[in-house]
């Protein structure tokens, strides 16, 4: 059965993405520079509620794109964009399987793997890898984004993001306990609130695997190209494998 880490607070999850694509369309735009499209589809690994599915498009104007989304909520609204646009519509098949038991085609031109990684363990990470270096040619890019932080550490409570949509108030609070050296458990905490009333809360906790580049490299056995990241919590590292 596949997990879904994002059922709980997917109806907040908008509010994330539209931060999520600014600080990451730069270093994505890079990755994508040069691939062909005539290769094969363009795969995205977690495309969430698709904004990175219209960077992608965007930046690859006649390229198809696989885009790969398990959990329902999150799909639902990934579905929506993709049908509410003629463009995307033509070019998006939305799939529902998760990373390591994809179905692909023969032959892919690039992979996005934005937001995954740290939520696969070791074993899954090694089939995803083995699937992905079957079908890309030599030297098509899979643009990876890790959390930043190589090591588990543990993170206070801090507000990450404040937002108002009507009378209402909306708040993202994070924070991180370690498991292991290279596993740390999140939890994340979503206020409704009404002025100084808290309409209610909605908390999510998930496990996240601490992964650098150079580890990802030395896994897969591609060769890493950073492109960006400070590693400040919330800030994405961005990084390119190839083979």
């Amino acid at each position: 059965m596949v997990t879904d880490f994002y059922s709980t607070s997917a109806e907040f999850y908008e509010m994330v993405a539209e931060r999520h694509v600014r600080t990451s369309v730069g270093p994505l735009a890079t990755a994508l520079r040069g691939v062909d499209p005539a290769l094969g589809p363009v795969v995205e690994i977690g495309a969430g509620t698709g904004r990175l599915t219209r960077v992608i498009a965007d930046r690859l104007p006649t390229a198809r794109i696989i885009a790969v989304e398990p959990s329902t909520p999150m799909r639902a609204v990934l579905t929506s964009r993709v049908l509410a646009d003629a463009d995307l519509r033509r070019r998006v098949d939305v799939v529902a399987q998760a990373a390591p038991e994809l179905r692909l085609p023969d032959r892919i031109g690039a992979v996005v793997v934005f937001g995954v990684l740290g939520h696969l363990g070791e074993e899954d990470r090694a089939r995803l890898w083995e699937l992905l270096r079957s079908r890309l040619p030599e030297g098509a890019p899979i643009a990876v984004e890790l959390m930043g932080g190589h090591r588990a550490r543990r993170i206070e409570p801090i507000r990450m993001l404040r937002e108002t949509i009507g009378t209402q108030t909306y708040e993202w609070w994070t924070s991180a306990e370690v498991r292991t050296p290279t596993l740390m458990r999140w939890r994340t905490t979503w206020k409704v609130l009404s002025g100084a009333e808290t309409l209610r809360e909605v908390e999510d906790v998930y496990d996240w695997a601490t992964l650098s580049l150079e580890g990802l490299a030395a896994e897969s056995g591609m060769t890493a190209r950073h492109l960006g990241g400070s590693g400040v919590p919330g800030s994405p590292e961005i990084g390119v494998l190839t083979r």
